[in-house]
């Protein structure tokens, strides 16, 4: 048996969402998808989720959500972490951090898959505690009949991604990596049968820098002086992978890009950010 996993890389923004509002309920009745995955945490404006906004990536088919360094930007979000099974925050946060470290999605089918989100170290903020050790206590911490496993690592640095990548190769099925905006052509199966992709890439506006207006961020970069970075509406599009992994062993056997258009259209179209 085999189930198919959509990973979905930063959602940023109304555009973002609305992409993702009209894609993937789609994609998951065309590729047959037994589990969606999404970083949400620039959902809200470009940065953090609101509790309206958990419920509505329920809504359009998200099964667990992600996050990262701006996971507690919005309070509004503090009751969802501490009571949902469906979002998780960065397995290396101190203890004492709200938020669950692992979501456990059973399909309809009975397989259960666990995904668990970690942050990297360098060039990010707040300081963390060491991602490997972090991501080795918690694999050792699941049940033995938890076969297919998702990481996230939310990171800045390519090599720290690369290198937990072949830290986990043959102990989970998919390592992810989200945060940089900008979608990675490293997609492939490590040797030990996890498939890998170094960033996701964002789901939003294009027609940006990093899904913030052009405008506004040059202004910033060439006077020095602060703009606000608004996020810009322009190209939508949600980029991810498609993954199918083998039920039984968890070993991941394809991987493949994904980077759809969005129409414009959708619920998240006709209302303001």
């Amino acid at each position: 048996m085999e189930v198919t996993l959509l990973c979905i890389g930063d959602v940023v923004g109304r555009p973002g969402r609305a992409v993702v509002s009209q894609a993937v309920p789609k994609l998951v009745k065309e590729r047959q998808v037994d589990c969606v995955i999404a970083n949400v945490e620039n959902a809200a404006a470009g940065s953090g989720l609101t509790q309206q906004l958990y419920a509505k990536f329920l809504r359009y088919g998200v099964n667990v959500m992600t996050m990262g360094d701006h996971i507690y930007r919005k309070a509004d979000i503090l009751p969802t972490l501490e009571q949902s099974e469906q979002i998780v925050r960065p397995v290396n946060y101190p203890a004492e951090a709200v938020g669950r470290e692992v979501a456990i999605h059973t399909t309809p089918s009975g397989v259960k898959i666990a995904v668990i989100s970690v942050m990297g170290r360098l060039f990010m903020m707040p300081p963390c505690d060491c991602p490997f050790h972090a991501i080795d206590r918690a694999l050792a911490a699941l049940s033995p009949d938890v076969k297919v496993v998702v990481v996230d690592i939310h990171a800045e640095a390519t090599s720290e991604k690369v290198a937990m990548g072949w830290h986990l190769d043959g102990r989970i099925s998919v390592l992810f990596g989200t945060h940089t905006h900008v979608p990675t052509a490293d997609e492939r199966i490590l040797e030990g049968g996890t498939a890998y992709i170094t960033d996701l890439g964002m789901s939003g506006p294009y027609d940006s820098i990093l899904g913030r207006r052009k405008d506004r961020v040059m202004k910033a970069i060439i006077t020095g002086m602060p703009a606000p970075f608004d996020v810009a509406v322009g190209d939508p599009r949600m980029c991810g992978i498609l993954v199918r992994v083998d039920a039984v062993t968890g070993k991941a056997t394809h991987i493949e890009r994904i980077c759809i258009q969005g129409t414009g259209e959708g619920e998240e179209s006709g209302e303001v950010e």
